[in-house]
């Protein structure tokens, strides 16, 4: 009976000492106590008071769960919220997005006098240095040219003489200006800070390094802002830094005097911090608006390797050494800048069901760190020589993102001012689920992945619309793979991958995953796989306008996908791309460019017609497709569901769900938009311009931004060389080749073949100056025309 009750106490000492600790709760309220110590009846006043008691606690070894709890209000940061691995399991938890918000604004209180009839002026604090100015929660106009115009396509109002010398002369003093242009293709934008004028008039620019793919700015799409002198209509504000005045031009029937005005001043606002060692494990950040930080376009950006893009590495929640934390439930609004970003190592980070809207730059990021990549390369045109290469497959340390979670998320009107920026952007990284998220009005990509590093991502039940709007060459998702077999020298890649076929496998390690999504692009592809993109598993996908592009990758198996009037765009395939496509529903005949092979299997698909099909079955492909009607049940309600006696169902096509797109949170999903429903297109449409014969070569008109990326034009805008006759005097003595695009003749642009027919009719000689755009470079050749 002893040795019993002796075993029964040990039993209780053991389970007494292992049993967790309670959890400890600590509370935040905006009027605070005077005798605070954190507890519900007396609150904290600021989020860093209870961030200074979480820590007190964990510097006594004390490993309970930490809840803050933050009440109803407005929380004015002074300097960023920093969460190191000594504050591992912690909640910061609001009373609801719509009640508690963190502010990265001041309050001011100006006061104004008249300047002029309708401009206001005030003395503000000397420290302030501000971009955003908030009154009554709503953000005002920064002085710019043109007027902010909320329906003009680029930069809410563009301008080719933005910066003009006889613009540049009405300004007492530019220094201090920004000037944004989009990207001479519009992949993108570049932003610079004018720092003076020149002995020529012009403006001294500096920054311009926000682009991985340079190019002079857009000659027409262009804005400037913070300029004195461009202050002229309501809602537009400018601050004199140096004297330390704001002026203001107040909107219609405001009165400023009752009116809450606040100004940005911090760039981030939460930063959690720890080492791939020591990470930050379980922190959970829910039930808060985050609002109202600075713009960071003229921060230090770095390129990801060799994707179009360079970002800053920086966010206004930011993570970078982490294991199972949690974003959920909050608000993400008036952000100047990323909104979320996981850098270098991150293990299970979970962003769900956020709502992210009206913010500057994108809204999540995974990026990790190239320290991590085997022989990377940082440009379009760098490469690193074979006999140089680390050919061991996969990553070669830890510190990247992986086995992450963005789901049911509302993203819109992010990249309001940095045009190369996405909804979701994942580089250098593996096993990213991005799931029932609902995106659209961006510039650029809805969802973006910058690179074949690592693969193993899946991408479903998204909807992701209206996207590429202020750019092209793109589509609602993008990628790029650009890694250790892609070269931009053409002939030199195809012979590498001839040798190792498999190459690919060396970053790609894993296969990517895209389905049961619905896209809608109206300025580019509905999905683009750009330049080596490889190892993908796309399926079950509904492609409302604009097709599915596969450019120069391996192993991509596209099936049972519908393609609302388009197709699939095969751009420079590899003769051993052992690409597939399969059990697709199209729309049109497939748009091909430049390919030395047509891929493993291309069959049992449905065309529109039988001309459409015909065209790959020239190739010996699509033997065993069909063509005729897919039979929709209701495509005016995007239910795109075949009928059980659509053709369809013959070549194996499967119908998948039509109602599990986007977000699924109730109240995110109440307040979402849908895609346009598409007008389908007659079936006997054709979609491109003729073909034309000339002295015996084949020419026609760049009519779409596909063969404007196909080609890598600036513009849609040229004549393209579809084939050529060898005895044909243009293409003797290196003269025209087949896919050459002639942009200019005899010194005067060419933007059509009617163009080209009228300076040859008019030429007075036989020999002519051409400027062709070969290989993605701009070539000057001469040919014989007679």
């Amino acid at each position: 009976m002893k040795t019993f009750s002796f075993v029964i106490l040990i039993l209780v000492t053991f389970l007494s000492c292992t049993s967790p600790s309670p959890t400890k709760e600590i509370y935040v309220a905006v009027a605070g106590d005077s005798n605070a110590d954190g507890s519900e009846s007396k609150p904290y006043a600021s989020l860093n008071e209870a961030i200074a008691k979480a820590t007190e606690l964990r510097t006594k070894a004390d490993a309970s769960e930490l809840i803050i709890h933050m009440l109803p209000g407005d929380y004015y940061l002074t300097e960023a919220i920093q969460i190191p691995a000594t504050l591992s399991n912690l909640t910061i938890k609001g009373a609801g997005a719509n009640e508690v918000r963190i502010k990265g604004s001041e309050i001011i209180q100006p006061k104004w006098e008249y300047y002029n009839d309708h401009i206001l002026v005030s003395t503000v604090p000397e420290h302030l240095d501000f971009d955003q100015l908030v009154i009554n929660n709503e953000p005002q106009i920064l002085a710019r040219y043109p007027n902010f115009n909320a329906d003009a396509h680029y930069w809410n109002g563009s301008a080719a003489d933005a910066i003009s010398k006889a613009r540049l002369a009405t300004w007492k003093n530019p220094k201090g200006a920004f000037f944004h242009a989009l990207h001479g293709g519009k992949w993108g934008g570049f932003h610079f800070v004018i720092s003076g004028i020149d002995e020529n008039g012009e403006a001294i620019l500096e920054g311009g390094h926000q682009n991985n793919r340079g190019s002079k700015p857009h000659e027409e799409f262009r804005m400037v802002e913070n300029v004195f002198e461009e202050l002229d209509s309501p809602g537009e504000w400018f601050l004199d830094k140096s004297a330390h005045k704001l002026y203001y031009w107040p909107k219609e029937n405001l009165d400023v005097n009752q009116a809450k005005i606040e100004v940005a001043v911090l760039k981030d606002l939460i930063q959690v911090v720890g080492t791939l060692e020591k990470p930050v494990r379980n922190l959970t950040i829910s039930g808060l608006s985050f609002q109202n930080t600075t713009r960071t376009f003229m921060e230090d950006y770095e390129p990801l390797l060799r994707s179009d893009w360079s970002i800053y590495r920086g966010s206004v929640v930011y993570f970078e050494g982490t294991e199972n934390c949690i974003v959920e439930h909050n608000e993400f609004v008036n952000l100047g800048g990323n909104v979320i970003m996981a850098s270098k190592y991150n293990k299970g980070l979970q962003i769900i069901g956020n709502h992210m809207h009206d913010n500057g730059a994108s809204a999540v990021s995974f990026v990790g760190d190239p320290s991590a990549v085997r022989s990377p390369s940082f440009n379009y045109g760098q490469f690193v020589e074979l006999k140089d290469m680390d050919t061991v497959a996969g990553p070669k340390n830890e510190l990247f993102p992986r086995e992450c979670i963005v789901q049911d998320n509302l993203i819109h009107r992010i990249g309001r001012i940095e045009k190369q920026s996405a909804g979701v952007e994942i580089a250098m990284a593996m096993d990213i689920t991005v799931s029932h998220n609902s995106i659209y009005d961006v510039p650029r990509a809805g969802i973006n992945i910058g690179d074949g590093t690592w693969g193993g991502h899946v991408l479903e039940h998204n909807d992701v619309f209206n996207t590429v709007l202020e750019t092209s060459d793109h589509g609602s998702f993008n990628s790029w793979g650009r890694d250790r077999f892609w070269l931009p020298k053409r002939q030199l890649m195809d012979s590498i991958t001839m040798e190792i076929p498999d190459m690919y496998t060396w970053d790609a390690v894993k296969t990517t995953i895209i389905r049961n999504n619905r896209f809608r692009c109206d300025h580019g592809w509905d999905v683009d796989l750009d330049d080596g993109s490889s190892n993908y598993h796309i399926y079950n996908n509904l492609m409302l306008n604009s097709g599915l592009k596969l450019r120069e990758g391996f192993n991509r198996v596209a099936e049972n996908n519908i393609m609302v009037n388009n197709s699939l765009h095969p751009h420079v395939w590899f003769a051993n791309s052992e690409d597939v496509f399969k059990h697709n529903i199209v729309g049109d005949a497939y748009q091909d460019v430049g390919l030395l092979g047509w891929g493993k299997e291309l069959d049992y698909n449905l065309f529109p017609n039988e001309a459409a099909m015909m065209k790959s079955q020239i190739y010996d492909r699509d033997l065993n497709s069909a063509y005729g009607d897919p039979k929709f049940k209701d495509p005016e309600h995007l239910d795109f569901t075949v009928s059980e006696d659509s053709p369809a169902l013959k070549i194996g096509f499967k119908n998948f769900p039509m109602d599990q797109f986007g977000v699924q949170k109730a109240e995110l999903k109440a307040i979402a938009k849908t895609p346009e429903v598409p007008e389908l297109k007659d079936p006997s449409e054709s979609t491109s311009s003729p073909v034309v014969a000339w002295l015996r070569n084949q020419l026609k008109t760049v009519d779409s931004p596909q063969e404007q990326s196909a080609y890598g034009l600036n513009t849609a805008e040229g004549v393209i060389v579809l084939r050529i006759w060898k005895p044909s005097p243009a293409v003797q003595n290196g003269g025209i080749r087949k896919g050459d695009v002639i942009l200019k003749a005899a010194g005067k642009p060419v933007k059509t073949v009617q163009d080209f027919f009228k300076i040859n009719v008019e030429h007075p000689t036989d020999e002519m100056d051409l400027v062709v755009m070969r290989n993605q470079t701009e070539t000057n050749i001469t040919i014989r025309t007679n």
